[in-house]
């Protein structure tokens, strides 16, 4: 039995993913940039659900762009490794979403990477910022009520830099 998935599953969990041989770099690793093509497609299926997927450009003139995001790489991944992920709605205004990701290493349950992402809400013909329509906010209404109540992810707002220890 396959479940479907919804727009109130708290996670929301993505397809399997899979690292192909071809994204394994010459120091032996899944390249850093192959990890945003999974969580990418993770994004796609769950913002599916609200409405924004690809159809929405094509009928209403509007996407949205990522403004920011932030991979932390946990635990290596191999060719042929196999990952579960899952998308969290961390909070959301009138144009924007700022969500979470989680990627599990499938034979282990390992989290191995993380991905925290803000996207804005675009008028394509202008290529500026514009307000959700209702019935896309009434979705990201619904999801983030489903989401408010999960753990804040450890990683959330991780700032870069190096850290000087003063003598």
């Amino acid at each position: 039995m396959t479940l479907v998935p919804s727009i109130h599953d708290a996670p929301f969990k993505g397809s399997i993913g899979k690292v192909k041989e071809e994204w394994i770099d010459y120091n032996g690793h899944f390249n850093m940039a192959y990890y945003a093509v999974l969580f990418d497609g993770c994004c796609d299926e769950a913002f599916s659900l609200v409405g924004l997927g690809e159809d929405y450009l094509k009928t209403s003139g509007f996407s949205y762009f990522t403004m920011e995001a932030q991979v932390n790489y946990l635990r290596e991944l191999k060719a042929g490794d196999e990952v579960d992920m899952t998308l969290q709605l961390y909070d959301y205004d009138s144009k924007r979403i700022h969500f979470f990701l989680h990627m599990y290493d499938r034979k282990d349950g390992a989290l191995s990477a993380t991905m925290e992402t803000l996207c804005m809400h675009i008028d394509m013909s202008k290529k500026k910022s514009c307000p959700w329509p209702e019935h896309i906010r009434t979705k990201l209404a619904q999801m983030y009520e489903a989401h408010k109540d999960l753990p804040t992810p450890k990683q959330l707002g991780h700032t870069i830099g190096i850290v000087r220890k003063v003598a």
